[in-house]
């Protein structure tokens, strides 16, 4: 049984800036995340993608806001069961929850904090009729440990970005890798097509395209897969090639998932909240913040997931310490160490470093 003060649902921005927030109170914070990373879509969908609206920075690339953050709140030591999905919520006697998993790890906390963006993600799979007897034997929908692929012989699939970047990372890891893509054309970043095309000219990547993969050959273990491949005057060619793994990487469909059966108020895949005070729930001690919420005027914005865990941590530390004064301090003259609103005496107003 892990426990914790708030357990949060969702290692995305909101997630991560919610340890810190929940740190200046002394609160110490747990995440549980179906990605085997933290970061969220920010580092699973467009890592490379420039983010223009986080104050302080004119841009940001997605994944180095994710970086930042993890910087921001390691002082702080938070928790994280990653690359499991929270399954269920069980009200105890003494009035805390506990959260199962999908693999049955337990969590108990006072305090729940729901930042699950717009859901827990599930892979997009190909429409191939015998893809599901492979999964784990040769097919992988995210890549979770990329030493597997060392001296493997790997097929990916995608035009994205994801498959992009792992063909480019896998090109020193793998024995071969091949990256297969229905079009000539990607939509990934600029630069990660031209680093995948100057590993196809130095015969690190073979590229495959116009082409799909229409069939999984194998007897227990994958074996190899099924090419259909166009040329320029549209005929098409259907051929064996032979693999270790084949990784369909076709994006994420976000959904609630289970956290849509906790009981709580749903509106349009979104959790209702009191948005008037502190972005809890209809389950007292149950909070929702971020892209996974809804109220009156609520925007999507990472910034308004940031508010939102602001105010929560006020209401959480009033949960979790019934009856004590807190006393508002700006971390400018507080500073970061003893941050739990009974200091004594302040330090001078300087903003300290986070090393």
């Amino acid at each position: 049984m892990i426990k914790t003060d708030i357990l949060i649902i969702g290692a995305g921005p909101t997630g991560l800036f919610t340890v810190f927030e929940a740190g200046l109170l002394k609160l110490k914070c747990h995440l549980i995340d179906a990605l085997p990373q933290p970061g969220g879509q920010c580092s699973e969908i467009y890592p490379k993608k420039p983010i223009y609206d986080i104050p302080g920075f004119p841009e940001i690339l997605a994944d180095d806001l994710t970086q930042n953050l993890l910087e921001q709140c390691k002082q702080f030591e938070p928790g994280f069961t990653l690359g499991e999905r929270a399954e269920t919520i069980d009200k105890q006697d003494d009035g805390t929850f506990v959260v199962t998993t999908n693999k049955g790890t337990q969590h108990q906390a006072p305090v729940i904090a729901i930042a699950g963006g717009l859901g827990s993600f599930e892979p997009r799979k190909p429409l191939i009729h015998n893809i599901t007897d492979f999964e784990d034997k040769g097919v992988e929908y995210i890549i979770k440990d990329p030493e597997i692929y060392r001296d493997k012989n790997v097929v990916i699939a995608g035009g994205g970005d994801s498959a992009l970047d792992w063909s480019i990372f896998l090109s020193d890891v793998a024995s071969k890798v091949s990256l297969i893509h229905r079009r000539n054309e990607f939509r990934g970043h600029l630069d990660s097509v031209e680093k995948v095309q100057e590993l196809k000219n130095k015969g690190k990547i073979t590229l495959i395209t116009p082409a799909e993969i229409t069939g999984i050959i194998g007897d227990h273990d994958l074996k190899g897969v099924v090419v259909k491949e166009s040329d320029n005057v549209h005929i098409d060619k259907e051929y064996v090639l032979e693999c270790d793994h084949f990784i369909p990487l076709f994006g994420l469909s976000p959904k609630l998932g289970p956290i849509a059966n906790w009981g709580l108020e749903i509106e349009k895949n979104a959790i209702k909240v009191n948005n008037a005070l502190d972005y809890q729930t209809n389950i007292p001690g149950v909070f929702a913040i971020g892209d996974v919420n809804t109220y009156p005027g609520k925007l999507k914005l990472i910034l308004c997931g940031f508010h939102e865990a602001t105010l929560m941590c006020q209401a959480a530390y009033k949960i979790i310490n019934p009856g004590k004064r807190y006393v508002m301090k700006y971390t400018t003259v507080a500073g970061i160490d003893g941050f739990d609103g009974t200091r004594k005496e302040a330090p001078k107003a300087v903003v300290k470093k986070i090393e």
